[in-house]
């Protein structure tokens, strides 16, 4: 079976959620492992909201190409290289700093995304929008109220979320660019060019870094390649984990 989809529309939505599918991954290693109790449930919810996000997104898009296949092939039947996730995503949860860091910049990346979705031409795929802007929007204020906390800290605190920051942002510019998919759907009326969203991102994150007083770093060249399917080490070892049990015992029914 090929893992291509000829279906512009389909891929790109296989492209948003093999990015919340390898994030909800992300959020589920902190179980019983965040630094308070309520913490470790919020953590499992915004893991819950992506998974959820992601199961909508492969079911359309395996109904736009008519069925051949369905969630269960696209998340745990394909190799490393036919995933098409940014590399933000699959960056380790490194401390809590580094994860609400990253967290900070997806969302502020697709919650804008997501409300502009909304208008799409299909009304189904703007109808997993509007649900998951919502989710996005929550995740967003989230993340920005503990870096708020964090870089307004202590000194540690300060310092190690500012380090999560440059650490993680030469992943942003990822997020921004279009490509020959991107462009084609939004020329539609279907999906949104990512190219568009870079304002709504930098008011976001830019107040959130203005209240933390923690400084936006300098715009780097930036890393790239998970859209063409060119990964980080990291993507292997989250599918292995990932994929352990569907491919032990392929084809089992519950």
């Amino acid at each position: 079976m090929s893992f291509a989809s000829c279906d512009p529309r389909a891929a790109w939505l296989m492209r948003l959620g093999d990015t919340t599918l390898v994030l909800g991954h992300r959020m589920t290693e902190w179980l019983s492992r965040a630094p308070t109790l309520e913490e470790d449930i919020a953590l499992a919810n915004l893991g819950l909201d992506l998974i959820g996000q992601t199961r909508l997104f492969y079911t359309r898009a395996c109904e736009l190409e008519g069925g051949a296949r369905d969630e269960t092939d696209l998340a745990y039947r394909r190799a490393e290289p036919d995933y098409r996730n940014p590399l933000l995503v699959e960056q380790p949860n490194g401390n809590f700093a580094d994860t609400m860091a990253r967290h900070l910049i997806f969302a502020g990346f697709a919650t804008p995304l997501y409300q502009r979705l909304a208008a799409s031409c299909d009304a189904e795929t703007a109808g997993i929008a509007t649900r998951s802007a919502r989710e996005t929007t929550y995740h967003l204020r989230h993340a920005g109220e503990w870096m708020i906390r964090l870089g307004d800290g202590t000194d540690e605190s300060h310092e190690r979320a500012q380090a999560a920051l440059d650490d993680l942002w030469p992943y942003v510019p990822e997020l921004f660019e279009a490509d020959d998919l991107d462009r084609a759907v939004a020329a539609s009326g279907f999906g949104v060019d990512p190219s568009t969203l870079r304002d709504d991102f930098d008011a976001a994150v830019d107040d959130v870094l203005a209240r933390a007083r923690l400084a936006k770093p300098a715009e780097p060249r930036g890393q790239r390649g998970g859209k063409a399917g060119r990964h980080s080490e990291h993507l292997g070892h989250i599918l292995a984990e990932l994929q352990y049990l569907q491919r032990a015992y392929p084809d089992a029914r519950w």
